[in-house]
């Protein structure tokens, strides 16, 4: 992956509302292939920063470049190559899921659609919901489904905020196996939100953690908690929740 162009890349990203800066030039690259985590507590900058790279919120300042191209600029072109789940999300919920899934296929222009629903249904294991109407489903369920969609038009990257949240421990240890899996053989890049410190160290090859709109570390999950000299990330996370950690180098308090 060594000088290729990323697949992804952040420049700079400043986001304002009024006086409160949510983003503070935030800047990093996702390399083909690569699965990378935004890790950080909460209104530390991840929803901005995923609303920005979904072109849904334009930035005060900073650039957003996909497939080497600008994405206010080039916007439906990147979004026929990406997609979102998320576990707080919701489908039509008055739809079988089935239907939801065959509508989304139709809109992404995917081709022979009820084929390729039917992969996705048995390849999230998920295939006796087929009939289940959506409202009615689980919040695990809901989840897989809404990964399914997110999968229809076999996206080349991947964006997902807390896709493990509502699963039990089997189903979201399948799920990480999945979308390594996945990874693997298609050379899928994934940019991940998670509080699951488990599912950062399983699925994410690095990761970025913010705080306050700035990046505090960067790297492996192993390099970023030895780096603040903590025994886990969960223990890292918990110092900075807790404004024990500051930056790079600084001990507990």
């Amino acid at each position: 992956m060594s000088g290729a162009t990323p697949i992804l890349e952040a420049d700079r990203l400043v986001k304002t509302f009024g006086d409160f800066t949510a983003l503070d030039g935030l800047s990093f690259a996702v390399a083909e292939g690569e699965s990378l985590g935004l890790l950080g507590v909460n209104g530390a900058g991840k929803t901005t920063a995923m609303n920005l790279l979904l072109g849904l919120t334009s930035p005060t300042s900073g650039m957003v470049r996909m497939f080497g191209l600008n994405l206010w600029k080039h916007r439906v072109e990147i979004l026929r190559k990406i997609n979102f789940s998320s576990a707080y999300t919701a489908l039509p919920s008055n739809l079988l899921v089935w239907q939801n899934l065959a509508v989304f296929a139709r809109l992404y222009g995917v081709k022979h659609p009820k084929q390729r629903v039917d992969e996705l249904l048995e390849l999230l294991e998920i295939s006796h919901l087929r009939k289940s109407v959506t409202g009615r489903l689980s919040a695990g369920e809901s989840t897989r489904v809404n990964l399914a969609k997110a999968l229809l038009n076999e996206p080349r990257l991947l964006l997902l905020d807390e896709p493990t949240a509502s699963l039990d421990p089997d189903i979201a240890d399948r799920v990480r196996k999945l979308l390594r899996r996945l990874q693997s053989e298609t050379g899928l890049s994934i940019l991940y939100t998670s509080h699951n410190m488990r599912d950062i160290e399983e699925v994410c090859d690095r990761l970025i953690f913010l705080h306050g709109g700035k990046v505090l570390a960067e790297g492996t999950p192993g390099e970023v908690h030895e780096k603040f000299n903590r025994s886990s990330l969960e223990d890292l996370f918990i110092g900075v929740a807790r404004g024990e950690v500051a930056s790079i180098g600084l001990a507990p308090k």
